[in-house]
């Protein structure tokens, strides 16, 4: 296993942990809020994916484009 995979391992470690702390050591708990969470996330995606179909530009890409059109 390189060092690489041994130092992702570790944040994944650390994460696991930090959200059980969160939730009091309760691993239902933990779970629940994590499946939200992504569920969350899943939802804010979409709204992006439909946004983006529908022909309208994230304001932070938007701002972006119209510096590269100016500087050229």
């Amino acid at each position: 296993m390189s060092t690489a995979a041994l130092l992702d391992n570790s944040h994944y470690e650390q994460a696991c942990d930090q959200a059980i702390a969160m939730c009091d050591g309760n691993l239902r708990s933990t779970i629940k809020a994590l499946i939200m969470a992504n569920e969350y996330l899943e939802a804010e995606l979409e709204e992006l994916q439909a946004a983006i179909s529908a022909g309208c530009i994230p304001e932070t890409s938007h701002s972006k484009m119209r510096s590269k059109s100016s500087a050229a």
